[in-house]
């Protein structure tokens, strides 16, 4: 404020109110705390969770999982049938867990429906082999995507590759299911496709199911009947086989010249 005079009769000054910032308190700022260098368990660490490093760890299980049934020779089941203490659907589920550890181990999947054809009957075959099936594929899948998709994703630049991945990340439910119904594409093959691409694990355990119920069928069938080729079971089985892979044969030499333009 500005008084008109002081007490001595001069001309009064001006006293200007204190700021805010006058009143302020210096407060001393804290020093940056610098991170600690990462060491040499850091550095494994992020070595090993790496994405080519679980690709790595991925060949060498599956590489593993293949030595191991080429010793145990799984074959033998056709001729020497399952341990007598593994019978009824204590039998079902134990071939449907090995038949799913097979198809890791890129063991043919006709010779696994036959066996099951064959060590169960019709009804319970398809039962055990169906669920190996879908146990197998969707086994496949998870290991595909945990340890193979960030590494492989970058090196889809091919044009199929390309094609490929954009059907099944866009329309995986059908695409999937059009590709167990054909009996041209591998089983393996398509499973870790499938991992690498954006499709769900859902639509994919679901076209596996429902798509792998004719030819599945239709081996477990002929594994049943074996002993009895002429029987008409029997050679439905065969034709049931024989059509949609002629089918699908006719389908790849329709659209080769697409297939090479596209």
């Amino acid at each position: 404020m500005l008084d008109a005079t002081n007490r001595s009769g001069g001309t009064a000054t001006a006293r200007p109110r204190a700021g805010s910032s006058d009143l302020a308190v210096a407060v001393p700022t804290a020093a940056p705390v610098l991170a600690p260098a990462p060491g040499f368990a850091g550095r494994c660490a992020r070595v090993l969770l790496s994405p080519w490093s679980r690709l790595s760890l991925l060949v060498v299980l599956l590489a593993s999982a293949a030595v191991v049934m080429v010793v145990l020779e799984p074959q033998q089941l056709l001729t020497e049938g399952l341990p007598a203490r593994l019978g009824g659907a204590v039998g079902v589920v134990a071939y449907a867990v090995a038949y799913g550890a097979c198809t890791l181990a890129f063991v043919p999947r006709p010779l696994l429906n036959l066996a099951a054809g064959a060590l169960f009957g019709s009804q319970f075959g398809l039962v055990a082999a169906l669920g190996g099936t879908v146990l197998g594929a969707g086994l496949a899948f998870c290991l595909g995507r945990v340890l193979g998709q960030e590494a492989l994703r970058p090196l889809l630049r091919g044009r199929w590759l390309k094609a490929a991945d954009h059907q099944l990340s866009r329309h995986g439910f059908r695409s999937m299911l059009a590709a167990r119904l054909f009996p041209g594409i591998p089983f393996a093959a398509a499973n870790y496709c499938a991992s690498v691409s954006r499709m769900g694990l859902l639509p994919f355990l679901l076209a596996t199911a429902l798509g792998s119920i004719p030819n599945t069928a239709a081996y477990v069938v002929a594994g049943a009947r074996a002993s009895t080729p002429t029987s008409p079971a029997f050679l439905i089985a065969l034709a049931c086989i024989a059509v949609p892979g002629l089918a699908g044969a006719v389908v790849a030499w329709r659209k080769r010249h697409r297939l090479r333009a596209g």
